[in-house]
């Protein structure tokens, strides 16, 4: 049953990354979360997220703006280091709420709901038609690519701000995915050490867990390929605002879901 539910997530979670540039992480995590103890369940969700990228940079890293890939995925980069550096500091902050739904306790974090309306308002310019004509100079590409590298760093949402600022761009939509998965790899494997770190440490912990976790990443890679294949055969027939209505709703939908604890 864990190895099916891993893979309709992973599938689903693939194909619809491809367009809006994030989820894959949000999704499955929790669903990892379910099986395995939080540093596997973290470790191995960034695994899969990077082995997917890299598959679609297979895809479409031909079709990315060099350009606007440096201008933001350098300051990603550097930015990402600071706030997995930071990621350490704030986590002893205090919930600002909780409450009490299905069996399960959730807590409103002073950091989920910092980014959570920074997301909700970069996603007004997705979904409101007299926004969307705006467009994002790009000497401010560098400043976008920082907010999005350091959130990243600092809880692992970095797709979000990263496709709300590539929406605005000017990019087709080959373009935009293209682009995306550029600065998603440079950054995932920025933070690789990270994920390696953890998975060596619970290696060193039973070894029942490390073999419950192998199939489930060999599941869900295998998934996750699959669901980027269906979804490169499915963007030729996806205009550009119908991407961004996409990253608009995702964000919103992840903005409603880091504000109230959810994830």
């Amino acid at each position: 049953m864990e190895h099916a539910l891993v893979a309709i997530t992973a599938l689903f979670a693939a194909g619809l990354t491809f367009f809006s540039g994030f989820g894959l992480g949000t999704i499955l995590l929790p669903v990892f979360a379910l099986f395995l103890p939080a540093e596997l369940a973290v470790a191995g969700t960034g695994v899969v997220h990077l082995a997917n990228n890299l598959f679609k940079l297979a895809l479409m890293g031909r079709r990315a703006d060099r350009g606007i890939a440096v201008r933001f995925g350098v300051p990603a980069v550097l930015a990402a280091l600071l706030g997995a550096w930071l990621l350490g500091r704030m986590a002893a902050l205090p919930a600002l709420a909780s409450w009490s739904a299905w069996g399960r306790q959730f807590h409103v974090a002073p950091l989920g709901l910092a980014i959570a309306a920074v997301i909700v308002f970069f996603a007004a310019f997705d979904l409101v038609p007299r926004l969307r004509t705006w467009r994002v100079p790009p000497r401010f590409m560098p400043l976008g690519g920082a907010l999005s590298g350091f959130f990243g760093g600092l809880s692992g949402h970095q797709g979000a701000l990263r496709s709300a600022f590539l929406t605005k761009a000017g990019l087709t939509k080959e373009a935009f995915i293209g682009t995306g998965v550029v600065i998603t790899c440079a950054v995932d494997l920025t933070r690789l050490g990270v994920y390696s770190g953890t998975l060596g440490r619970s290696l060193e912990g039973p070894g029942t867990e490390w073999a419950r976790l192998g199939p489930l990443l060999a599941i869900a890679c295998v998934a996750a390929l699959v669901g980027s294949l269906v979804g490169a055969r499915l963007v030729r027939k996806v205009t550009i605002d119908a991407v961004r209505t996409i990253v608009g709703i995702g964000l919103i939908l992840l903005g409603l879901a880091l504000g109230t604890g959810v994830i």
